[in-house]
């Protein structure tokens, strides 16, 4: 069984850092090729963050969070990271992890490809 398991997520106050891990499990390192992450806040449609595939490249596919956020891969770990810097209140979702084949979604490609396997989630909420 493949899984992902999301972990990081906290209150943190404006202006703070948070690093979310996804963690892969179950699968042979051929199962997936690809990594993107995923917010939801209440009420809004769930938001493409970015990707990343295994060799480190990928896109940013959310512009309000460019120059902020960076996503990056621990191979040996199968573990993916997204580091969130500059938080703001409009930060606030809950984020996903998801495995996309056979690679990242091209930008315009992002809202009609979906993943083949999801997190669970974790809570970002960004307050003073």
């Amino acid at each position: 069984q493949f899984t992902l398991v999301e972990s990081g997520g906290g209150l943190v106050q404006p202006g703070g850092s948070l690093r979310l891990s996804c963690a892969a499990s179950g699968f042979i390192t051929s199962d997936y090729h690809a990594i993107s992450w995923f917010r939801q806040a209440p009420g809004k449609e769930r938001e493409g963050i970015s990707c990343i595939r295994k060799d480190g490249n990928g896109y940013t596919y959310s512009d309000s969070v460019k120059g902020r956020f960076t996503t990056s891969t621990d191979n040996a770990k199968n573990t993916v990271y997204l580091q969130m810097d500059s938080l703001k209140p409009e930060d606030t979702a809950v984020y996903y992890c998801a495995a996309d084949a056979p690679t990242c979604p091209r930008p315009h490609e992002r809202s009609i490809v979906y993943p083949v396997s999801w997190g669970q989630g974790t809570q970002v909420t960004v307050s003073s």
